[in-house]
Protein backbone atom coordinates (compact mmCIF):
# COMPACT_ATOMS: atom_id res chain seq x y z
CA UNK A 1 0.00 0.00 0.00
CA UNK A 2 3.09 2.51 0.63
CA UNK A 3 5.53 1.18 -1.65
CA UNK A 4 6.90 4.44 -2.43
CA UNK A 5 7.37 7.30 0.58
CA UNK A 6 8.68 10.56 -0.60
CA UNK A 7 10.36 11.59 2.75
CA UNK A 8 11.39 15.22 2.44
CA UNK A 9 14.39 16.63 4.61
CA UNK A 10 15.73 19.34 6.11
CA UNK A 11 18.86 20.13 8.01
CA UNK A 12 17.09 18.87 11.50
CA UNK A 13 14.86 16.06 9.74
CA UNK A 14 17.54 12.79 10.08
CA UNK A 15 17.30 12.28 13.15
CA UNK A 16 13.47 12.57 13.80
CA UNK A 17 11.40 9.42 14.92
CA UNK A 18 8.93 9.98 11.87
CA UNK A 19 11.99 8.78 9.80
CA UNK A 20 12.13 5.72 11.87
CA UNK A 21 8.32 5.59 11.34
CA UNK A 22 8.63 5.47 7.72
CA UNK A 23 11.73 2.80 7.61
CA UNK A 24 9.16 0.62 10.07
CA UNK A 25 6.25 1.53 7.43
CA UNK A 26 8.60 0.63 4.21
CA UNK A 27 9.74 -2.37 5.46
CA UNK A 28 6.28 -3.84 6.37
CA UNK A 29 5.25 -2.66 2.85
CA UNK A 30 8.56 -4.11 0.95
CA UNK A 31 8.96 -0.50 -0.02
CA UNK A 32 11.58 2.36 -0.87
CA UNK A 33 12.15 5.88 0.90
CA UNK A 34 12.80 8.82 -1.70
CA UNK A 35 15.36 11.40 0.64
CA UNK A 36 14.31 14.63 -0.88
CA UNK A 37 15.80 17.57 -0.18
CA UNK A 38 14.32 21.30 -1.51
CA UNK A 39 16.55 24.45 -2.22
CA UNK A 40 14.53 26.85 -1.47
CA UNK A 41 14.98 28.88 -4.63
CA UNK A 42 13.47 32.33 -2.29
CA UNK A 43 16.76 32.36 -0.48
CA UNK A 44 20.11 33.50 -1.66
CA UNK A 45 22.55 30.84 -1.61
CA UNK A 46 24.72 30.94 -4.58
CA UNK A 47 28.04 31.94 -3.33
CA UNK A 48 32.21 31.84 -4.17
CA UNK A 49 33.88 29.10 -2.29
CA UNK A 50 37.63 28.43 -3.61
CA UNK A 51 37.12 30.38 -6.46
CA UNK A 52 34.01 28.16 -7.69
CA UNK A 53 30.68 30.00 -7.67
CA UNK A 54 28.41 27.32 -6.27
CA UNK A 55 24.90 26.91 -4.57
CA UNK A 56 25.50 26.49 -1.01
CA UNK A 57 21.37 24.93 -0.33
CA UNK A 58 22.41 22.23 -3.05
CA UNK A 59 25.73 21.33 -1.23
CA UNK A 60 23.75 21.76 2.16
CA UNK A 61 20.97 19.63 0.95
CA UNK A 62 23.14 16.78 -0.37
CA UNK A 63 25.37 16.77 2.96
CA UNK A 64 21.48 16.45 4.42
CA UNK A 65 20.35 13.40 2.81
CA UNK A 66 23.54 12.03 2.61
CA UNK A 67 23.63 11.73 6.48
CA UNK A 68 19.99 10.81 6.73
CA UNK A 69 20.42 7.81 4.20
CA UNK A 70 23.00 6.32 6.87
CA UNK A 71 20.07 5.87 9.27
CA UNK A 72 18.25 4.51 6.67
CA UNK A 73 21.38 1.98 5.95
CA UNK A 74 21.55 1.20 9.35
CA UNK A 75 17.97 0.30 9.49
CA UNK A 76 18.17 -1.60 6.17
CA UNK A 77 15.68 0.58 4.32
CA UNK A 78 15.78 0.51 0.53
CA UNK A 79 16.52 4.16 -0.22
CA UNK A 80 16.90 6.55 -3.26
CA UNK A 81 17.93 10.39 -2.60
CA UNK A 82 17.19 13.76 -4.89
CA UNK A 83 18.51 17.06 -4.58
CA UNK A 84 15.84 19.88 -6.48
CA UNK A 85 15.50 23.54 -6.41
CA UNK A 86 12.34 24.82 -5.87
CA UNK A 87 9.83 26.66 -3.42
CA UNK A 88 9.60 24.04 -0.98
CA UNK A 89 5.67 23.15 -0.37
CA UNK A 90 4.74 23.02 -4.20
CA UNK A 91 7.66 21.42 -5.09
CA UNK A 92 7.22 18.84 -2.72
CA UNK A 93 3.55 18.37 -3.88
CA UNK A 94 4.16 18.10 -7.56
CA UNK A 95 7.68 15.89 -7.27
CA UNK A 96 5.40 13.22 -5.72
CA UNK A 97 2.53 13.50 -8.08
CA UNK A 98 4.83 13.63 -10.82
CA UNK A 99 6.75 10.43 -9.41
CA UNK A 100 3.26 8.49 -8.15
CA UNK A 101 5.01 8.64 -4.82
CA UNK A 102 2.10 6.46 -2.08
CA UNK A 103 2.70 8.54 0.42
CA UNK A 104 4.53 11.50 1.77
CA UNK A 105 5.69 11.48 5.44
CA UNK A 106 6.77 14.94 7.34
CA UNK A 107 7.37 15.94 10.80
CA UNK A 108 5.08 19.01 11.60
CA UNK A 109 7.93 20.71 12.67
CA UNK A 110 11.44 20.38 13.64
CA UNK A 111 13.33 20.97 16.50
CA UNK A 112 15.47 24.59 16.42
CA UNK A 113 14.95 27.99 15.26
CA UNK A 114 14.41 28.65 12.24
CA UNK A 115 14.65 25.27 10.68
CA UNK A 116 12.08 24.60 13.14
CA UNK A 117 9.65 27.33 11.78
CA UNK A 118 9.99 26.66 7.63
CA UNK A 119 9.70 22.87 8.43
CA UNK A 120 6.06 23.41 10.07
CA UNK A 121 4.83 25.65 8.01
CA UNK A 122 5.91 24.02 4.82
CA UNK A 123 3.98 20.74 6.31
CA UNK A 124 1.00 22.67 6.89
CA UNK A 125 1.34 24.12 3.24
CA UNK A 126 2.11 20.91 1.88
CA UNK A 127 -0.75 19.26 3.36
CA UNK A 128 -3.22 21.42 1.93
CA UNK A 129 -1.67 21.08 -1.84
CA UNK A 130 -0.65 18.17 -1.86
CA UNK A 131 -2.75 14.84 -4.26
CA UNK A 132 -1.66 12.22 -2.46
CA UNK A 133 -1.64 10.98 0.53
CA UNK A 134 0.22 12.92 3.56
CA UNK A 135 1.59 11.44 7.15
CA UNK A 136 2.46 13.95 9.48
CA UNK A 137 3.81 13.40 13.03
CA UNK A 138 5.22 15.87 16.14
CA UNK A 139 8.93 15.57 16.99
CA UNK A 140 7.95 15.08 20.60
CA UNK A 141 9.53 13.02 22.52
CA UNK A 142 6.79 11.86 24.33
CA UNK A 143 4.39 10.43 21.52
CA UNK A 144 4.81 7.07 20.86
CA UNK A 145 4.86 5.94 17.07
CA UNK A 146 3.70 2.51 16.59
CA UNK A 147 3.19 0.57 13.19
CA UNK A 148 1.64 -1.53 12.27
CA UNK A 149 -1.51 0.35 13.67
CA UNK A 150 -4.01 -1.42 15.61
CA UNK A 151 -6.27 1.35 15.94
CA UNK A 152 -7.19 3.48 13.64
CA UNK A 153 -9.26 7.02 13.67
CA UNK A 154 -11.53 8.33 10.66
CA UNK A 155 -13.30 11.64 11.75
CA UNK A 156 -16.51 12.54 9.42
CA UNK A 157 -18.55 14.94 8.52
CA UNK A 158 -20.14 13.36 5.45
CA UNK A 159 -18.42 15.35 2.85
CA UNK A 160 -16.92 13.80 -0.39
CA UNK A 161 -13.20 14.85 1.23
CA UNK A 162 -14.00 12.81 4.40
CA UNK A 163 -15.54 10.14 2.72
CA UNK A 164 -12.54 9.38 0.17
CA UNK A 165 -10.13 9.69 3.55
CA UNK A 166 -12.51 7.20 5.19
CA UNK A 167 -12.05 5.24 1.84
CA UNK A 168 -8.15 4.82 2.73
CA UNK A 169 -8.16 4.73 6.38
CA UNK A 170 -10.74 1.49 5.88
CA UNK A 171 -8.29 0.23 3.22
CA UNK A 172 -5.55 0.61 5.68
CA UNK A 173 -7.38 -0.77 8.34
CA UNK A 174 -7.98 -3.92 6.81
CA UNK A 175 -4.67 -4.36 5.27
CA UNK A 176 -2.68 -4.21 8.81
CA UNK A 177 -5.62 -5.96 10.47
CA UNK A 178 -6.26 -2.88 12.74
CA UNK A 179 -9.74 -1.96 14.91
CA UNK A 180 -11.43 0.88 12.32
CA UNK A 181 -13.10 3.72 14.65
CA UNK A 182 -15.74 5.61 13.08
CA UNK A 183 -16.14 9.38 14.61
CA UNK A 184 -18.45 11.89 14.13
CA UNK A 185 -18.73 15.10 16.07
CA UNK A 186 -22.11 17.58 16.64
CA UNK A 187 -20.82 20.86 16.83
CA UNK A 188 -22.27 22.53 19.51
CA UNK A 189 -19.45 24.27 20.91
CA UNK A 190 -20.65 27.84 20.52
CA UNK A 191 -23.86 27.25 21.73
CA UNK A 192 -25.71 27.33 25.62
CA UNK A 193 -26.15 24.64 27.63
CA UNK A 194 -30.08 24.57 27.37
CA UNK A 195 -29.78 24.38 23.50
CA UNK A 196 -27.37 21.72 23.16
CA UNK A 197 -29.54 19.00 25.50
CA UNK A 198 -32.22 19.70 23.14
CA UNK A 199 -29.80 18.53 20.41
CA UNK A 200 -29.51 15.25 21.71
CA UNK A 201 -31.82 12.59 19.30
CA UNK A 202 -32.06 15.78 16.81
CA UNK A 203 -31.50 15.98 12.96
CA UNK A 204 -28.02 16.70 13.83
CA UNK A 205 -27.00 13.75 15.75
CA UNK A 206 -29.04 11.70 13.25
CA UNK A 207 -26.60 13.56 10.95
CA UNK A 208 -23.64 12.05 12.45
CA UNK A 209 -25.01 8.66 12.91
CA UNK A 210 -25.82 8.95 9.09
CA UNK A 211 -22.44 9.85 8.36
CA UNK A 212 -21.10 6.89 10.57
CA UNK A 213 -23.47 3.76 8.95
CA UNK A 214 -22.32 5.13 5.42
CA UNK A 215 -18.20 4.71 6.03
CA UNK A 216 -19.37 1.62 8.74
CA UNK A 217 -21.21 -0.34 5.56
CA UNK A 218 -18.47 0.75 3.49
CA UNK A 219 -16.07 -1.42 5.89
CA UNK A 220 -18.35 -4.14 6.00
CA UNK A 221 -17.76 -4.17 2.25
CA UNK A 222 -14.05 -4.00 2.52
CA UNK A 223 -14.07 -7.18 4.76
CA UNK A 224 -13.07 -4.61 8.19
CA UNK A 225 -15.42 -6.20 10.71
CA UNK A 226 -13.71 -4.57 14.21
CA UNK A 227 -15.97 -1.41 13.89
CA UNK A 228 -16.71 0.85 16.85
CA UNK A 229 -18.97 4.10 16.15
CA UNK A 230 -18.57 7.52 18.10
CA UNK A 231 -21.20 10.44 18.11
CA UNK A 232 -19.95 13.22 20.38
CA UNK A 233 -20.64 16.58 21.05
CA UNK A 234 -18.41 19.48 21.11
CA UNK A 235 -15.76 21.27 19.24
CA UNK A 236 -14.53 18.94 16.57
CA UNK A 237 -10.27 19.35 17.25
CA UNK A 238 -11.05 18.42 21.39
CA UNK A 239 -13.13 15.58 20.43
CA UNK A 240 -10.80 14.15 17.84
CA UNK A 241 -7.74 14.23 21.13
CA UNK A 242 -10.40 12.69 23.24
CA UNK A 243 -10.77 9.80 21.43
CA UNK A 244 -7.27 9.04 20.57
CA UNK A 245 -6.65 9.21 24.10
CA UNK A 246 -9.49 6.79 25.40
CA UNK A 247 -9.93 4.63 22.70
CA UNK A 248 -5.43 4.29 22.19
CA UNK A 249 -5.64 5.46 18.68
CA UNK A 250 -2.47 4.51 17.00
CA UNK A 251 -3.70 6.56 13.57
CA UNK A 252 -5.88 9.03 12.35
CA UNK A 253 -6.94 9.57 8.78
CA UNK A 254 -9.09 12.62 7.90
CA UNK A 255 -10.27 14.55 4.66
CA UNK A 256 -8.75 18.29 4.39
CA UNK A 257 -12.35 20.02 3.37
CA UNK A 258 -15.66 19.30 4.44
CA UNK A 259 -19.14 21.19 4.94
CA UNK A 260 -19.96 23.99 7.42
CA UNK A 261 -23.18 23.89 9.86
CA UNK A 262 -24.07 22.69 13.38
CA UNK A 263 -24.12 19.22 12.00
CA UNK A 264 -21.00 18.89 10.15
CA UNK A 265 -17.30 18.75 11.05
CA UNK A 266 -15.24 21.72 9.27
CA UNK A 267 -12.85 19.61 8.66
CA UNK A 268 -10.18 22.67 7.04
CA UNK A 269 -9.85 24.23 10.27
CA UNK A 270 -10.05 20.78 12.39
CA UNK A 271 -7.35 18.86 10.07
CA UNK A 272 -4.79 21.74 10.62
CA UNK A 273 -5.57 21.29 14.40
CA UNK A 274 -5.18 17.46 14.22
CA UNK A 275 -2.09 17.51 12.40
CA UNK A 276 -0.78 19.95 14.97
CA UNK A 277 -1.98 18.54 18.33
CA UNK A 278 -2.42 14.61 17.37
CA UNK A 279 0.48 12.56 19.77
CA UNK A 280 -0.13 10.26 16.87
CA UNK A 281 0.11 10.38 12.74
CA UNK A 282 -1.98 11.68 10.73
CA UNK A 283 -2.96 10.87 7.13
CA UNK A 284 -4.13 13.80 5.43
CA UNK A 285 -6.19 13.23 2.04
CA UNK A 286 -7.24 15.97 -0.29
CA UNK A 287 -11.01 15.77 -2.01
CA UNK A 288 -11.40 14.11 -5.06
CA UNK A 289 -12.19 16.89 -7.25
CA UNK A 290 -8.69 19.31 -6.23
CA UNK A 291 -6.82 16.44 -7.90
Amino acid sequence: MYERILFPVDETTESSAILHHASEISHWADGEILLLYVADTDRNSVTLIDNEVVDALERKGHSVVEEAGEILDTLGVEYGTDVVQGNPAPTIAEYADTYDYDLIAMPTHARHGLSRRLMGSVTEKVVQLSNRPVLTARMVSSDELTFPYEDILVPTDGSPSANRAAIHGIELAATVGATLHILSVVDDSSLGPDVRSMLSGTKFEQGATEAIDAIAAEADELGVSNVVKHVEHGKPSEQILSCIETEGIDAVVMGTTGRSGIDRILLGSVAAATVRDAPVPVITMAPEDEE
